[in-house]
């Protein structure tokens, strides 16, 4: 068994392109592609943007004077295939198909594994993905939603939750599956899980509206009111959800997604945007000891990560409401690129067995 593997990670967005090279923990070189509007106009739909995407990337590694036949492995962002539950899995034909069709619906990220698998080949290795968004750990009462037509479903940050996690339970001297952890990943979406030995057992579905407003996601909201807005006339289907997922919390509110800019208006004397921004907090908060129901108080640590992390402010709101539960620990930012590599290092060394997407 080796004992250095290089790993290309690859993580497409809406508007860029993220790719990083691993030696092992060791980063060997990041760069972060942006793509414009007029660029990715072109394409009526963003499987459409393979080709297009592939190219940049490989053109972007020859500038860094890599070289790919130097690659143990490739790993691709898990993107929107049929519910898994957590791990590396191998990219196969069936993976690409559910990619395409968009069963869990379109996203870029669903080019991730694509991608991937056509370079990995190429090269005459494999593709992989790890934790991806579609991970479904959900335990029964989860599911529930109090309707029988709507079952809860699972749509959240898993890759950078669970690598966090995994963070927190090394520096407590054991392994991710001895832990309980509450773990909140705060960025342009917000979502809150409930980490019980290893699985995410409850967490809100942070794209179609549970669980506290974000940056710019409206979050939960009255039902029925919303309900009498979907049926006034004034707005169309499309109008409703970009009101949900796109221009709704702080964009709604204050006119912008930026928390830099919402804080300088706090620092100007605007007290409105005060209220706004620390009621984000507030709900976090109470979205955290939600959570913490589900595992019955017994909890290890909670989690604070994601981009919003890197506020003190926002954190000590958050941590003045939930210190009483348990330990809070802060992870600012996110570390996917890096999670990715590891989950498929775990694979290779045989730490962990590679799962089977069918």
């Amino acid at each position: 068994m080796k004992n250095s593997y290089k790993i290309l990670a690859i993580n497409p967005g809406s508007t860029s392109t993220k790719i990083a090279v691993y030696e092992n923990e060791n980063l060997i070189f990041r760069e972060t592609i942006y793509h414009s509007n007029s660029d990715l106009e072109k394409f009526d739909k963003i499987i459409d943007q393979f080709e297009y995407r592939k190219k940049i990337i490989l053109d972007t590694i020859k500038k860094q004077n890599f070289n790919l036949n130097e690659l143990d492995a490739v790993a691709g962002r898990g993107g929107n295939f049929k519910p898994v539950e957590g791990g590396t899995y191998k990219v196969n034909q069936k993976m690409i198909k559910d990619l395409i069709i968009g069963v869990m619906g379109h996203h870029p990220s669903n080019l991730g594994a694509i991608i991937a698998d056509a370079i990995a080949k190429e090269l005459g290795l494999s593709a992989y993905v790890v934790d991806p968004v579609v991970v479904d750990e959900l335990e029964e009462y989860a599911r529930i939603s109090g309707m029988p037509e709507i079952e809860r479903k699972a749509k959240s940050h898993p890759l950078n939750q669970k690598a966090v996690a995994r963070l927190a339970a090394a520096e407590l001297g054991g392994k991710y599956s001895d832990y309980n952890f509450v773990v909140a990943h705060m960025g342009g979406g917000i979502s809150i899980g409930a980490h019980k030995n290893g699985r995410i057992v409850d967490i809100n579905n942070c794209l179609d509206g549970e669980g506290t407003f974000t940056p710019e996601r409206a979050g939960g909201l009255p039902v029925g009111t919303l309900v009498e807005m979907c049926f006034s006339g004034k707005y169309t289907i499309e109008e409703i959800k970009k009101k949900i997922t796109g221009k709704g919390g702080l964009v709604a509110y204050l006119g912008t997604n930026d928390a830099m800019k919402v804080k300088k208006k706090i620092a100007a004397g605007d007290k409105y945007a005060k209220l706004i921004y620390e009621t984000m907090a507030y709900q976090i908060a109470k979205d955290i000891g939600a959570a913490a129901t589900v595992l019955k108080g017994k909890i290890d640590n909670i989690i604070l990560t994601g981009g919003l992390a890197f506020d003190d402010v926002l954190i000590q709101w958050i941590k003045e409401r939930v210190e009483f539960i348990a330990p809070v620990k802060v992870y600012p930012g996110e570390i996917e690129m890096q999670a990715m590599v590891q989950g498929v290092i775990r694979v290779l060394t045989g730490e962990e067995k590679l799962k089977i997407y069918n």
